[in-house]
C-alpha cells in the first residue's frame, strides 16, 4: 500500500495528464476527420475537448507547482544566500497558499450553485458540475502540492541543504 501511495504522490498529474491529454486529442481527430470526410461535427465532440483541455490546464498547474516549473522571476535568486533563497520560496509557497484557498473557496461555490440549480451542458446534457469541478479539483491538488513544497523546504532549511529549485527550462 505504502508503495502505491508513492507512485501515486510522484506521479498523479501524469497519468491524469495523460488521460486528458489522449482524450482531447482522439476525440478532435474523429471531429476533423468528422467535419473534413463527412461535412459534419457533432457539438459534443467541441463540448469534450474544452473540458478535457480545462482538466489539462488545473491539473498541469498543480504538476507545475510540484516540480516548481511554474513561471517566476528568479533573476534575485542567483545573489542571495542559500537560507534566504529558502525563506524567499517559502514566502512565496504561503502567498499561493493563501491565493489557493480564496480561489478554491469561490470556485467550489460556483459549483455548489450549479448543483443547485441543476444546470447541464449543451451538447452532452451532462450536469455541468463535473466540468466545473476541474477548478477546485486543481486548486486542491496545488494545495496539496504546495504543502508538501513547504514541508520539503522547511526539512531542507533544517538541515542544511540547498533547496529543490526546480528543473529548469532554459540555462
Amino acid at each position: 500500500m505504502q508503495r502505491v501511495l508513492e507512485e501515486l504522490n510522484r506521479n498523479a498529474e501524469r497519468w491524469l495528464l495523460l488521460v486528458f491529454y489522449t482524450v482531447l486529442v482522439i476525440t478532435m481527430f474523429i471531429e476533423v476527420l468528422r467535419r473534413e470526410l463527412l461535412s459534419y461535427s457533432s457539438i459534443w465532440g467541441e463540448e469534450i475537448v474544452r473540458y478535457a483541455f480545462i482538466y489539462l490546464v488545473w491539473i498541469g498547474a498543480a504538476a507545475a507547482v510540484r516540480e516548481r516549473g511554474h513561471i517566476r522571476i528568479d533573476v534575485i535568486m542567483h545573489y542571495v544566500s542559500p537560507r534566504l533563497k529558502a525563506l524567499i520560496y517559502l514566502f512565496g509557497d504561503l502567498v499561493m497558499v493563501a491565493v489557493s484557498i480564496v480561489a478554491l473557496y469561490y470556485s467550489f461555490e460556483t459549483v455548489l450553485v450549479s448543483a443547485k440549480f441543476g444546470s447541464v451542458t449543451d451538447g452532452l446534457r451532462i450536469s455541468r458540475v463535473w466540468f466545473l469541478m476541474a477548478v477546485p479539483f486543481g486548486f486542491a491538488l496545488v494545495l496539496l502540492r504546495l504543502f508538501q513544497s513547504i514541508l520539503r523546504d522547511i526539512a531542507d532549511l533544517r538541515a542544511g541543504r540547498p533547496v529543490y529549485e526546480g528543473d529548469k527550462l532554459f540555462d
